[in-house]
């Protein structure tokens, strides 16, 4: 059994539960509002709607979230260990608009 905030190995490599996921990269203020947000069924991961806050999240994944009036896609780059500073958070994923594109820079 892994330790606090460490990733499990699945059957497919290593996971990390998605509100935990969200928790640890600061798109849910706290770990109780990213598990309300998966069992909503308003995230979708890989494109399929999720409705659990278990669901495993590896390296790789396409995950969608709707935040107010936009959606937000991000692909997961690392699985954090720990909800740390914001500028670590950013390290553990890459945007990307809904039609695949990188989302514009500033000045762009």
């Amino acid at each position: 059994m892994a330790g606090r905030g460490e990733a499990v190995f699945a059957a497919h490599g290593p996971s990390l539960r998605l509100d935990k996921y969200l928790w640890f990269i600061r798109l849910a203020p706290s770990r109780s509002s990213a598990q309300a947000l998966a069992e909503r069924g308003i995230i979708r991961l890989n494109g399929r709607r999720i409705e659990r806050a278990h669901a495993p999240v590896r390296v790789g994944d396409l995950i969608t979230v709707p935040q107010g009036q936009a959606v937000r896609v991000i692909r997961v780059e690392r699985l954090p260990e720990r909800r740390g500073p914001a500028t670590e958070a950013q390290l553990c994923y890459s945007a990307i608009t809904p039609g695949g594109l990188p989302e514009p820079q500033e000045g762009d």
